[in-house]
């Protein structure tokens, strides 16, 4: 009976093969794809925002807010891995593996991280604006003061807050950088997870486990605070540079060493290392030995 899933060192060598992939690919099929990354993960902003609006302030304790919030945020990811499209921070992970293993290039890196990067905001704006705040779904209580929280929250730092945002304590740099940082590394091992499997149930189970755990946690991505923050920002709570400098930055780098260094470095050192070497060198390697 054949296996329904991949082994970790076939995972990875699958990685390599979607970075090669990647590293071709039409500069227009990048930014159209990236459109809609950032989109599918607003979808599933926008529907934790609305299964938790004004929760905490009902009376629902934190930890069950963070629970309902984070059980239905996964199915962002669940649209970018199996309908397909080009995340920022899932590219994190591939590129990397592309760049070791001598199936992608650095300015082939370059130019995904930053295409994928910009159009997963546009994506997520998109949805924040037309979707979320002129469709009038986030405009009205208790979702206003919930999403105004939560703009706050991630544009200023803090744990600790009321609703629509009255208490918020500061969370510097590089807090939001070591958040960002465990995040990504369990966001691509959710999509490492998805990869492994070769029926989507089993990619869908692969996704949510680890998604659900980062959003429960409290951790920092990116392209999700492309959708929450602006969301804050279209309602008058919170300011562009708020937006950028306070998170985007940190959240950005953050994400980049959780996805390559602690998913693609690792994994690519255990199972691809020297994979890749002619026979004929790892023959007279071996005889030097």
């Amino acid at each position: 009976m054949a296996s329904s899933f991949k082994s970790p060192a076939d995972t990875a060598k699958a990685c390599v093969g979607i970075a090669a992939l990647k590293e071709t690919s039409p500069l227009s099929n990048l930014l159209v794809l990236s459109f809609l990354a950032g989109a599918y993960i607003a979808f599933g902003g926008l529907l934790a925002e609305v299964v938790t609006g004004g929760a905490v302030a009902g009376g629902v304790p934190v930890g069950l807010n963070k629970l309902i919030f984070g059980a239905v945020f996964p199915v962002g990811l669940m649209l970018v891995v199996i309908a397909g499209s080009e995340l920022f921070t899932g590219n994190c992970m591939y590129m990397p593996f592309g760049l070791l293993t001598g199936k992608a290039s650095i300015m082939g890196t370059i130019r995904n991280w930053i295409g994928s990067w910009i159009f997963n905001l546009v994506g997520a704006l998109f949805v924040a604006y037309f979707l979320a705040v002129a469709s009038g779904i986030l405009t009205a209580p208790p979702w206003e003061a919930g999403a105004l929280t939560i703009a706050k929250t991630k544009a200023l730092g803090g744990a600790q807050f009321v609703a629509a945002g009255k208490t918020v304590t500061s969370l510097s740099w590089d807090k939001v950088f070591w958040r960002a940082i465990g995040c990504n590394w369990l966001v691509c091992l959710a999509v490492y997870l998805a990869i492994a499997s070769d029926d989507i149930i089993g990619k869908i189970l692969g996704i949510w486990f680890p998604i659900f755990a980062f959003v429960a946690i409290g951790f920092e991505h990116v392209v999700a605070n492309m959708f929450f923050i602006p969301v804050g920002i279209f309602l008058g709570g919170v300011t562009w540079s708020q937006f950028f400098i306070n998170n985007m930055i940190p959240a950005t780098l953050g994400n980049i060493v959780g996805g390559a260094l602690f998913v693609s470095v690792l994994y690519w050192w255990t199972y691809l290392r020297g994979a890749d070497k002619p026979k004929a060198e790892a023959t007279a390697e071996a005889k030097a030995k």
